[in-house]
């Protein structure tokens, strides 16, 4: 059977359908959502679609090409013990440019006492566990769970994660890690057991990023700590675009200590599109990590 439709009520039909479409987007733009990652695969919703509070998905895991996917995308995983793996992408966002470290003239004489000494990728592990060990304020334990530890010491031996190590006597008392793709730095967390000790890491980090064209250091989320030291933000899709560019550039890879590093192109696995299952978090959707 064929149903003529009159020109008018053809436009009329269309202009709902165009209206309720309209309406469909306005929703996905405001719903406080939550993407669940597909288990056969390391693509990632774009990290413009986290919510208010930089939450983006969860599910997945920490494979080494999970992490390097998520990391060339401005997204990194945050979670404590016993909650799923959760994923963000914080705006505004903390950064840093090689170049604008801001060195105050207390940690300018501390830099030129001798006092500590300096030293990279010669203690990875030790660094992530000390920083584990920080109590940070409105944290309850650690988000550097056993799984973040083995995960990035993986990628530690793959060459692509490095700690820069602030020594005192002999004693570790200080140091950073992070992650490195094409001139970006992934800064994760750092710690310190004497003042200015995860100054002299950072700065020692700042000097040797410098030193190899490197472009740009992600700090993450707002500290009084990293502000003090020229850190400042920018909204998320500056941070996006300003990556996609950097991440594709020769990776330093291997160990920064030793000058076995060199530089290569890494392949990312990621797909140009996908699909990937929502929810709403108004519904009340309550996440367990046995899910």
């Amino acid at each position: 059977m064929i149903i003529l439709i009159g020109k008018k009520k053809r436009k009329k039909i269309l202009n709902k359908i165009a209206s309720q479409w309209r309406f469909y987007l306005y929703l996905c733009d405001t719903m406080n959502r939550i993407f669940q990652l597909n288990d056969d695969d390391y693509n990632f919703p774009s990290a413009s679609l986290a919510n208010k509070d930089g939450l983006l998905a969860f599910g997945g895991d920490l494979q080494p090409d999970r992490l390097i996917v998520a990391y060339a995308n401005g997204i990194f995983p945050w979670y404590n013990e016993g909650e799923p793996l959760l994923w963000w992408s914080l705006d505004p966002r903390l950064v840093m440019r090689p170049g604008e470290m801001r060195v105050s003239k207390s940690l300018r004489h501390t830099l030129h006492s001798g006092r500590f000494e300096c030293r990279i990728d010669t203690n990875f592990e030790e660094v992530m566990r000390h920083c584990a060990q920080v109590p940070r304020a409105g944290q309850d334990g650690t988000w550097i769970t056993d799984e973040m530890l083995e995960a990035y010491v993986q990628l530690h031996r793959m060459g692509l994660a490095h700690s820069f190590e602030t020594y005192h006597e002999g004693e570790l008392v200080g140091g950073l890690y992070g992650v490195a793709l094409g001139t970006l730095f992934c800064g994760e967390s750092m710690f310190h057991s004497m003042t200015d000790a995860s100054k002299v890491a950072f700065h020692h980090l700042h000097t040797f990023l410098l030193e190899h064209g490197f472009k740009l250091i992600d700090c993450q989320q707002e500290t009084k700590h990293l502000l003090s030291l020229g850190a400042y933000t920018i909204e998320r899709q500056d941070y996006l675009t300003e990556i996609h560019d950097l991440v594709m550039e020769p990776t330093l890879k291997g160990n920064w200590g030793d000058g076995t590093a060199e530089k290569t192109t890494l392949i990312i696995n990621q797909a140009d599109r996908a699909l990937f299952r929502a929810y709403n978090l108004d519904a009340d959707l309550a996440l367990n990590s046995d899910d």
